[in-house]
């Protein structure tokens, strides 16, 4: 007990040195929070964008789909299967899609698209797909038309109240043909997706291919993305092996693959940003060494023991280091909270070229406490490894030498 009042006695003796060393400590609590929530919120802000585009989180297909795209890879409908996948309390709802492939023409020209047979309003709720119309209006479940994305417009030269041909291989080999007329424009920031995707209501698809009642995917969205594998294994489990549960990672394996890549290079930044503390916090230790070498050698030559002082300093480290981590972390909160709801923006060209790609132009914050915690931690503890340096002085102290003015 007399140990933690004498520290922190001693702590206050010098309040500016024990300000300043506060001070290090908090503003690297902060800027290290900071620091990985922004990360985390730039990818996962990239996952959204992605994920909100077509894909979804998760997608259930017939067994054997992924590795051949076909109608007759597609499977029946069933509220029993979509009942069991809305059972889990990760999921927030389902789309159902009917997609396959078709020769769009309209007088002399041609392109071949992907056909989107959708629940308008399912898909909607989950890729918000009413939001990228950009021309005409929105589909309804008993619509004869289409949505065309503005590439795919653009190439057979077409615009809302013109007519589209579809010539195609419908289910089980039959011929699949029709002319609907196009309701509006989608515009896409893919522009893979821009380029070839039209969207029908999936009555209208059934109908086109020939395939009544049949499916080739369910589009799921999700409450917690960061639960996506566990939600992934367990819906496998829940609806059988007839039917696989895939992940968007699964489906988008470069998009997976460069937010790798970046988050290896933001651990290099970081290593630069705790490089900094080490030497803002070493700084401090390094001044209080140097106040306190006559204080600490009048202890020694008086009959303290070097073990006794060494506990006293660990102490006042200690107290020192907490008081600044947790100024830091209930400092941080606000302002990571702040930077989530209206977060940094990008202007000028650069925002335009995230535009012209999908992303929106702004680098959010994640809100997650597992960054208030462990970075308050790591910081923590590297000002209680940097605190072995005073010990080491301490050791090796020699009463005469330091008390010398």
């Amino acid at each position: 007990m007399w140990l933690l009042k004498m520290a922190w006695k001693n702590s206050w003796r010098n309040r500016n040195r024990t300000i300043i060393t506060m001070a290090a400590i908090f503003f690297a609590v902060i800027l290290s929070v900071i620091t990985g929530s922004l990360q985390d919120g730039i990818f996962d802000n990239l996952v959204k964008n992605m994920v909100s585009y077509y894909s979804g989180y998760i997608q259930v297909h017939k067994t054997g789909y992924w590795d051949e795209q076909i109608l007759d890879n597609s499977f029946a409908s069933g509220k029993i299967t979509e009942q069991a996948i809305l059972r889990h309390e990760n999921i927030t709802g389902l789309t159902s899609r009917l997609e396959s492939f078709a020769l769009a023409s309209s007088e002399n020209l041609t392109k071949g698209c992907l056909v989107a047979g959708i629940d308008p309003d399912n898909e909607n709720r989950i890729t918000n797909l009413k939001d990228k119309v950009v021309a005409g209006t929105y589909l309804y479940e008993n619509d004869k038309s289409v949505l065309l994305s503005k590439g795919l417009a653009g190439r057979l030269q077409l615009n809302t109240g013109d007519t589209v041909i579809l010539i195609g291989q419908g289910y089980h080999g039959a011929t699949a043909a029709g002319k609907y007329p196009v309701k509006g424009i989608v515009q896409f920031g893919s522009p893979d997706l821009n380029d070839r995707v039209l969207f029908m209501p999936l009555p209208a698809a059934r109908e086109l291919y020939g395939a009544e009642q049949m499916l080739t995917s369910y589009v799921i969205s999700l409450r917690d993305p960061a639960r996506l594998a566990t939600t992934a294994e367990r819906l496998q489990l829940a609806i059988g092996n007839e039917l696989h549960v895939m992940t968007w990672e699964e489906m988008m394996p470069d998009v997976k693959q460069h937010i790798t890549t970046d988050s290896n290079n933001m651990k290099i930044i970081q290593g630069i940003l705790y490089l900094l503390i080490c030497f803002g916090i070493f700084g401090t230790l390094l001044m209080m060494m140097v106040e306190r070498k006559y204080e600490m050698g009048m202890l020694v030559a008086i009959g303290m023991r070097k073990i006794k002082l060494i506990g006293l300093l660990m102490a006042e480290s200690v107290f020192t280091l907490l008081s600044g981590c947790a100024l830091g972390i209930l400092c941080s909160v606000p302002l990571v909270f702040h930077l989530n709801r209206h977060p940094l923006r990008i202007g000028g060209e650069t925002a335009e070229i995230y535009k012209r790609f999908g992303f929106e132009p702004i680098f959010p914050t994640s809100t997650d406490a597992i960054h208030f915690v462990s970075q308050g931690l790591i910081v923590f503890c590297i000002g209680l490894l940097l605190s072995l340096y005073p010990l080491y002085k301490v050791v090796r102290l020699n009463a005469v030498t330091a008390m010398r003015k």
